[in-house]
């Protein structure tokens, strides 16, 4: 097994060294080759299972996750990064170069393409594993699925199920405050909303959302269109769902003249 770093905060590796002493177990499960945070380091060796965190930011890394897919037999993208482009995706939506120009005297030296992609963007994935950043059970769960040669259940529940089975009071009903529960996917055991904040949809959309509905609860919250389009334009803001709900408010804010 291998886990590989792509642009990202390596927040998803440290998924697995905050393991303990489930690590061991881990290690008794499959060999770790690859493993640059952790100690092993052979980025070109030939695996069973491949876990991959980061998006594709550069020329190198294109180059990078395409070799690393002709050696790899299981691919894992997990972590929000890997798999819709993570926050560094915010790129997408603006003029990549324009902000290198303004940041760095002298931007020829970046090597950095104008968009952050998630790795299905260019080799096949086998598993998606979202999340800001997943949690220990996602990843154990994935390993011990493949080695039974299944693939593991993934739930598709709303934060707001979440919400119920934790007894948590609705701060976007009972505190008037923007949350982005009703269409995202848990996995984090309503964190934010337990302690009294908003969802930031860490956990990328969930199924059958109704993203133009929610948009209308945040505008009877007296939210600005612009304001709206930032719920959704967040981690995980290049995931199709949320792109498009946030296009679709932008076109319909033009669209009002404003």
């Amino acid at each position: 097994m291998a886990v590989h770093k792509f642009a990202s905060c390596d927040g998803c590796q440290l998924t697995f060294l905050n393991m303990g002493e489930t690590l061991l177990q881990l290690a008794d499960m499959v060999e770790l080759v690859h493993f640059a945070e952790a100690g092993p380091v052979a980025p070109d060796a030939k695996v069973d299972i491949a876990f991959i965190e980061g998006s594709v930011t550069t020329e190198h890394d294109l180059e990078r996750i395409r070799q690393i897919r002709s050696h790899s037999g299981f691919i894992v993208a997990f972590g929000a990064c890997a798999t819709a482009g993570g926050v560094q995706a915010l790129r997408n939506f603006s003029d990549a170069r324009e902000w290198l120009s303004e940041v760095y005297a002298t931007p020829e030296y970046i090597d950095s393409l104008a968009t952050s992609t998630p790795m299905s963007d260019h080799v096949k994935v086998d598993l998606e594993i979202w999340g800001c950043p997943p949690n220990r059970d996602q990843v154990l769960g994935a390993i011990r699925a493949w080695l039974y040669g299944t693939l593991p259940e993934q739930s598709q529940d709303k934060v707001c199920m979440e919400c119920k089975r934790q007894h948590a009071v609705c701060v976007l009903v009972a505190k008037g405050m923007p949350c982005m529960g009703p269409v995202t996917q848990t996995g984090c055991g309503a964190l934010c909303p337990c302690f009294g904040r908003g969802c930031y949809s860490c956990y990328g959309p969930a199924e059958a959302l109704n993203s133009a509905s929610l948009a209308g609860w945040f505008e009877g919250l007296g939210l600005l269109p612009e304001e709206i389009t930032r719920q959704f334009r967040h981690v995980n803001n290049s995931a199709p769902e949320f792109r498009d709900a946030a296009s679709n408010i932008i076109a319909t804010d033009a669209g009002h003249g404003r």
